[in-house]
């Protein structure tokens, strides 16, 4: 017989044959094993979530594979969302909670279903605030700052509208994918003041441009900025100076009852709530307390957009008479506040410079509100006038409209914070402001006029408006100034042909010149400078190195008790200190003797918007709370 076996069919071929094979494959990959990732791929893992693209975490991944249902997750989203709905039993129940958050937010972004984005909410809402308290979440677990966000925007997109991102906050019965959820929301909590908060924005929604920091203070809610809507009839002493349209950084926290009947059954109900930061800053839930998530940059950003403030600015320079706002009880005294009224908290008041307005605060205001310290230590004030009417005239309006602001919120005269008040001004802002913090005398008075007040014949309107104009005493409850790039001395720009042309475009206010006119009309031999009665000089006159007011001004130190600072721009510091100057003032001007503090900013004349100034007015905010 014949041999057809081949070398495979022998017990030794066989052996050969194996061997071979297990060459060939000693040089592939094992089935288990490891790759290395660079550094950006290792940190994306650790992060990954549906908050950052349509990549699920970790967690919620392991979740799906032990279920066996990551491959049909991706063609029938909605049924697998619905089996975990029903149950895992091998899978702790936070764990089932959390993934199905992350997996309803994942197919609601995918197919803009909103009763997803609502269900997110609830299973995030679940996971985050268990009954028992030892199976909240712990505080190093990376899912707990994700389950917030998905609660977050879950609301935010659950209860928007559409474009641009409006949310309805109304009571009433909405769709989820296992049954509904029946939100309650009582009327009052649309009240602030006697405001109403209205037309909702998601602040998540809002990009912010103009300022260098958005601020957010990281908690649990659905961060809002709400318009106001005065109701009439309705009026509150703390809000009296509020301006109607300030966007107020708002939070909606919808508080879920019975959370675990509520997804067995198919019928969630909840509370809504709308909190400020003015009333609250962190929420009680199940016991533990929870702290609120809030965008107030956001708020300021959507306060200025569009804002007809800006346009102002140079009107507000040329034009004595222009009404920089509607003229209700509310701007009488040209002092409006940023927030309510709050007992024990510290005002500080800033005063803008010429051809400006409030708004060149705002990088400046920015700061200080979302600095925790000083916000909860500080409300801010805001004075606006018509930057080219004289000095000593807009001066007079700014300590006058102190002098009502504070004695109109404190009556009886209980609140010390009100008594440590800071005022800070920008170039013409700082000389009214140091108009606070002086004795003048009869400085002022006798450059003008050759008769005691007491002796002009003239109607008692006029003697009030000439005295609290030419007559300065330090303001009882001004403890600190702070002067930014002040021409003390006067400004080099405004030289005599700059003056000039100045004073041919500037028109003076009605409301100064008509008393005036009775001045000259009824007491002209009193009138020590005849000029007087031919041109009135305006802002920019007296900031005229040369000019009589300017030399008078410069002559009058800082009240004894009340405490100065000096932040000084300087645009080119390498320059010789005799040369040193911001564009606009120079730094001899600017220097003030007996200041407790200098700092000398690298910045051109608006140096109230850098850095450096804005923490150096941080720093003397604080060694303020300290002083005692």
């Amino acid at each position: 017989m014949t041999s057809g076996n081949s070398v495979a069919s022998s017990p030794g071929g066989v052996i050969l044959a194996m061997v071979m094979v297990a060459a060939v494959f000693a040089g592939c990959a094992t089935p288990v094993g490891v790759r290395r990732m660079d550094a950006p791929e290792a940190n994306r893992k650790l992060t990954e979530s549906v908050l950052a693209g349509e990549s699920l975490s970790a967690p919620t991944m392991q979740i799906l594979n032990r279920s066996g249902l990551s491959e049909k997750f991706g063609d029938e989203p909605a049924e697998v969302i619905a089996a975990l709905h029903k149950g895992l039993p091998t899978a702790r129940e936070s764990d089932r909670l959390f993934a199905l958050a992350e997996l309803s937010f994942l197919h609601a972004t995918r197919s803009r279903e909103r009763s997803y984005f609502r269900a997110a909410a609830v299973y995030a809402y679940a996971f985050l605030f268990p009954l028992q308290p030892l199976d909240a979440p712990d505080p190093f677990d990376p899912r707990l700052r994700t389950a917030v966000e998905l609660y977050n925007q879950g609301l935010a997109e659950g209860l928007s509208e559409n474009e641009p991102r409006r949310v309805v906050l109304a009571s009433g019965t909405y769709r989820l994918p296992f049954g509904e959820l029946v939100v309650r929301i009582e009327p009052e909590e649309f009240r602030w003041g006697p405001f109403e908060l209205t037309d909702f924005v998601a602040a998540s929604g809002l990009a912010v441009r103009g300022l260098r920091n958005d601020y957010r203070w990281p908690g649990v809610g659905l961060p809002l900025v709400g318009s106001l809507q005065h109701v009439k009839g309705e009026e509150e002493r703390a809000y009296a100076r509020v301006p109607s349209s300030l966007k107020v950084a708002t939070t909606a926290f919808l508080r879920m009852a019975d959370i675990e009947n509520g997804l067995r059954n198919g019928r969630v109900t909840a509370d809504l709530s709308l909190y400020t930061v003015h009333e609250s800053v962190s929420v009680d839930v199940n016991g533990r307390p929870a702290p609120l998530e809030y965008r107030p940059t956001a708020a300021l950003a959507y306060t200025l957009e569009g804002s007809q403030v800006y346009a102002l600015e140079l009107k507000g320079l040329l034009t004595g008479d222009l009404a920089l706002f509607k003229q209700t009880a509310r701007f009488k005294d040209n002092v409006f506040l940023m927030s309510p009224y709050r007992p024990g908290r510290i005002p500080v008041v800033f005063v803008h410079g010429t051809a400006s307005s409030p708004a060149r605060w705002a990088e400046m205001l920015n700061e200080i509100v979302n600095d925790r310290e000083l916000w909860n230590s500080y409300q801010v004030w805001l004075f606006t006038y018509n930057t080219g009417n004289p000095i000593l005239y807009s001066a007079g309006i700014l300590t006058q409209g102190l002098r009502n602001v504070v004695q109109e919120l404190d009556p009886e005269g209980k609140d010390e914070a009100l008594r440590k008040m800071v005022v800070i001004g920008h170039s013409q802002g700082g000389m009214l402001t140091k108009m606070a913090a002086i004795h003048s005398g009869s400085r002022f008075w006798d450059n003008t006029f050759k008769v005691p007040i007491d002796q002009l014949e003239v109607s008692p309107e006029t003697r009030e408006l000439l005295k609290r104009s030419l007559y300065y005493e330090p303001l009882p409850f001004v403890r600190r100034v702070v002067f930014i790039a002040t021409p003390h001395s006067g400004s080099f720009l405004v030289g005599d042909r700059v003056g000039d042309l100045l004073r041919k475009l500037i028109s003076l206010p009605f409301v100064m010149l008509s008393p005036l006119q009775e001045v000259f009309e009824r007491s002209p031999d009193a009138v020590a400078n005849r000029s007087l009665m031919d041109d009135i000089p305006r802002s920019t006159d007296n900031m005229n190195p040369n000019s009589p007011f300017i030399k008078t001004y410069s002559s009058i130190p800082i009240a004894p008790g009340i405490t100065a600072h000096s932040i000084i721009a300087v645009a080119n510091p390498a320059d010789p200190k005799a040369r040193w100057n911001d564009g606009v003032v120079a730094y001899t001007s600017a220097h003030l003797e007996g200041a407790a503090s200098e700092l000398i900013v690298h910045s051109d004349h608006s140096t109230q918007e850098t850095p450096h100034t804005i923490e150096e007015v941080r720093r003397i905010l604080l060694e303020n709370l300290k002083a005692p």
